[in-house]
Parts: structure tokens; C-alpha cells; sequence
């Protein structure tokens, strides 16, 4: 079986502050299309912008391919709303809350608003994780065990994937801006940008050791050592090339 080709080698992600201005572009458009030149204005601005210095640039198709996809998502909603509402699958609403039932959120504590959250998946294709679209399924397996139906960015249905919910569904990692260089610590577990002759991808590794070098005009030049969880192979990459849990954004930073 061929390696999955990588469609997020350049791109990780919207900003809040880019998400904005195209919200704010879909209320002022209405229901028309969007162009290139709608589609290529916003890019620039968003990829010259303080926002995403140390990121990926942003390329004007990933634009357009927000700006359609929320546009059918508000549509949908507002169709839906129109029409007469069908009575909830009684089988699947006691599977979900059976589901639910097995994580007790601690007493005093809100369920947490997941509306917003972006989610990646590793493929069992081949071992990388690749950024979720769409969740257009799920189901319970006999032994309990949940799995979802998963469409990748960048691809077809063809692609679509069953994936284990517990082992291989988490939140998205992220790219951190280069003064955020200095809350990475040795032992931390990142996703590396893995380039090959074949194939480019995002896999799993641990920081090994962390050499601080000064920031120029090109940014970040601290070097990190890493370790490939599936090869234990070694490389010493830049911060461009990684990404991270989001759980390190809170972190505070040690000099």
C-alpha cells in the first residue's frame, strides 16, 4: 500500500483574528461566490500579518475552501431550521448517552463547550497524523470501544478512515510563535514535519535536547534534537518544523 501523500505541509490553521475577518467576509457577501481575487486578498493579508509570524504562509484555495465550507454549514443550519424536524434515532441517542456515562466530569465542574475545538487523527495507513475535517460517522464496536468516521483536510471521501476515538483522536496540535521557543522542554512529545522521497507527513517524537541560540530576522534559530516514536531515529530540526499540544500554550515560561 502507497504512503498517504501529506496535503498539510504548509499550513496548520486559522488564527482567531483570521477566522474573524472571514466571518466578517461571509456576513458582507451574503450567498455569493468567492473569487480569487476575494480569496488571494485575504491570504496576503493574513500571511504578511504579526499573527502568523513563525507560520505557515496561508494559500488562497485553503481561504476559499473556509469561506465555501462555512458558507454550506450556515445554510444547512438555516434550511434546517425551515424544515420539520425529524425525531431523534432512539438507538443512537442511548448509545451516545450510554457512552457518555463513562466519564464523570468531577462534581462542581461544567462539561466543557467542545463546539470550537479542531481535531487531528492518526491514520492507520501510515502512522502520521493529519488534521480533521468532518467526523461524518461513528459507531461502538462490540468490545465498547468508540470509532469514528474521519475525513481528512485536503481529501476525498475515498480517504475516509475508521478511527478509534480513545487511541487516535485528540486535539490539534500547534505551531508555536518564535518567542514561544522557550516553553518547549526537554522530554516533551511534538509532531515533526517528515519529509522523504515518497511521501511528507507529521509524526510523532520526543525532544531529546534543546540548543538556545539567539533569535535574528529570520526568527527562532534554537535547534531542537528529536527522537521518531516509530523508528527511534534522531534529527535535529528547527521549531518550524514542529508542532505541539495546545496544552503547552498555558505553560509558563522558563528561561
Amino acid at each position: 500500500m502507497e504512503l498517504r501523500p501529506r496535503h498539510r505541509q504548509s499550513f496548520s490553521g486559522f488564527t482567531e483574528e483570521e477566522i474573524e475577518k472571514m466571518e466578517n467576509e461571509l456576513k458582507q457577501s451574503g450567498e455569493q461566490d468567492f473569487d480569487q481575487h476575494i480569496c488571494k486578498k485575504l491570504a496576503g493579508v493574513f500571511s504578511h500579518s504579526k499573527g502568523r509570524a513563525g507560520k505557515p504562509i496561508v494559500k488562497w484555495t485553503e481561504v476559499q475552501t473556509w469561506l465555501q465550507n462555512r458558507q454550506k454549514c450556515c445554510l444547512s443550519k438555516y434550511n434546517s431550521a425551515e424544515s420539520n424536524r425529524k425525531l431523534p434515532d432512539v438507538t443512537e441517542e442511548c448509545a451516545l448517552k450510554e457512552e457518555n456515562q463513562r466519564f464523570h466530569m468531577p462534581e462542581g465542574k461544567k462539561v466543557p463547550d467542545l463546539s470550537d475545538l479542531q481535531f487531528e487523527a492518526r491514520s492507520s495507513v501510515d502512522g502520521a497524523w493529519y488534521d480533521v475535517d468532518t467526523f461524518t460517522s461513528h459507531r461502538f464496536l462490540e468490545s465498547g470501544e468508540p470509532e469514528v468516521l474521519v475525513r481528512y483536510v485536503g481529501f476525498g471521501p475515498e480517504e475516509d478512515e475508521w478511527i478509534n476515538v480513545r487511541k487516535s483522536v485528540r486535539e490539534r496540535s500547534v505551531a508555536l510563535e518564535n518567542k514561544e521557543c522557550i516553553k518547549v522542554r526537554v522530554g516533551d512529545s511534538a509532531l515533526c514535519f517528515q519529509e522523504g522521497k515518497d511521501n511528507a507527513r507529521y509524526v510523532e517524537a520526543h525532544i531529546l535536547e534543546i540548543q538556545k541560540k539567539f533569535h535574528d530576522i529570520r526568527g527562532c534559530r534554537c535547534l531542537f534534537v528529536i527522537q521518531y516514536d516509530h523508528d527511534n531515529t534522531r534529527e535535529i530540526v528547527h521549531m518550524r518544523r514542529l508542532c505541539f499540544r495546545p496544552s503547552i500554550l498555558g505553560r509558563l515560561s522558563q528561561i
